[in-house]
């Protein structure tokens, strides 16, 4: 019996951080069965942002990269959000390791190395913040390469979709009314349930049409608010969301094929769909724009040069940059909506001068001793006032 009882005690005592693998060549299929306290193997080179965030949010403990998280093409964020929220971060173990694990096998990482039981199954570079901002200045020479493809793909999209973007046409019709309209979009990005609660004060005043892209749907709905309109595929919005009441805009394919759609005929949810190639967020803001909104204000897009050329969004930064053409100075970033409401004079703040001004006014007239003789004149004007009115109607 005590034996037993040592065992467990001498396994937590091991250094390092513990948990079930969840062993995954792709990174977006591995994030669907992620857990709290998982350990993640994955093969993602260039770990880009949205993922990152994605890990943080399923609360793994260590991700052990088969690729480097940053191979030096350009500077990808992913690898400093898992370090900032605590997540271990493990790179270059090789792709023996996805075969050599088996999913749900209980693992240790320390130190760089991954440990089955006693027996050492992998090893590469633990990261450390010092280490990551050290590979992403070297990566910042990757930049002029990275621009150059996007002017090459952005030409070649524009040539695909220059109907779409330049006249609206494809655009589903939708039954909210969104004319002259203030619109609020909200993406599922960095930090984007924060912004949506600093806009509360916005959304009260100015009542505008809610579109959730995806998980943006979920937050609206943990935030109190009901969305009027689901862009995105149905796959990664929850049964509960789909049946708020919301229409929903199924992104599809230019052949016209919609992932998703089966889940939502299932559910019995009527639904539209945008075949378009660009992505959720997008069609979301020339949704807006094409039914005539008069603002798009936008929560949880991606809005620096290094997110913009993040490697989750490469396939479609062209279609991001067009987009944001076409809107012009009409979609504006929900941070600036809340700095501007700020800057502008509350009604508590007019009232408090108000009152501030009559107090003084008083104190003046009691300091001076006219307050005593006001007092008295206003007192004969009321007693007559009040006598005449008696004669009047007594």
């Amino acid at each position: 019996m005590k034996l037993s009882g040592l065992l467990p005690r001498l396994q937590v005592d091991l250094p390092g951080v513990s948990g079930p693998a969840r062993v995954e060549r792709r990174s977006d299929d591995l994030l669907r069965r992620a857990r709290p306290g998982d350990v993640l193997i994955i093969d993602h080179a260039d770990l880009d942002r949205r993922t990152a965030e994605a890990l943080v949010a399923a609360d793994v403990v260590a991700v052990v990269n088969a690729a480097p998280s940053i191979s030096g093409r350009y500077p990808n964020l992913g690898p400093e959000v898992l370090l900032a929220a605590g997540v271990v971060l493990v790179d270059g173990v090789g792709t023996g390791v996805l075969h050599r694990l088996k999913d749900g096998t209980r693992v240790r990482v320390h130190e760089g190395a991954v440990f089955a039981g006693d027996r050492e199954i992998a090893r590469g570079t633990e990261q450390t913040p010092d280490s990551v901002a050290d590979l992403l200045i070297e990566a910042k020479a990757g930049m002029s390469t990275q621009l150059e493809a996007f002017s090459a793909n952005t030409i070649e999209f524009l040539r695909r979709e220059r109907t779409l973007i330049l006249d609206g046409v494809g655009v589903p019709e939708v039954d909210v009314s969104v004319v002259g309209r203030h619109v609020v979009v909200v993406a599922p990005g960095y930090g984007h349930a924060d912004d949506l609660k600093r806009l509360r004060r916005y959304l009260r005043e100015y009542r505008p049409v809610l579109v959730g892209v995806e998980g943006g749907a979920e937050t609206l709905r943990a935030a109190g608010f009901r969305p009027d309109l689901i862009v995105g595929d149905p796959g990664a919005i929850s049964a509960e969301a789909l049946r708020c009441g919301a229409e929903v805009v199924v992104p599809a394919h230019l052949d016209g094929h919609a992932p998703g759609l089966e889940r939502i005929q299932d559910l019995g949810v009527g639904a539209v769909t945008f075949p378009a190639s660009g992505n959720p967020e997008d069609l979301a803001l020339l949704l807006a724009d094409a039914h005539g909104a008069e603002l798009v204000v936008t929560v949880g897009f991606q809005a620096t040069l290094h997110e913009f050329l993040d490697r989750g969004r490469l396939g479609s930064n062209p279609s991001t940059f067009l987009t944001r053409l076409r809107l012009g100075s009409k979609v504006l970033d929900g941070a600036a909506v809340v700095a501007l409401q700020r800057a502008r004079i509350s009604t508590a703040s007019v009232l408090a001068l108000v009152l501030a001004v009559l107090l003084v006014a008083v104190l003046a007239l009691v300091v001076t001793g006219v307050a005593d003789g006001m007092l008295l004149v206003l007192g004969d004007a009321g007693g007559s006032t009040w006598t005449y009115l008696r004669g009047l109607f007594g």
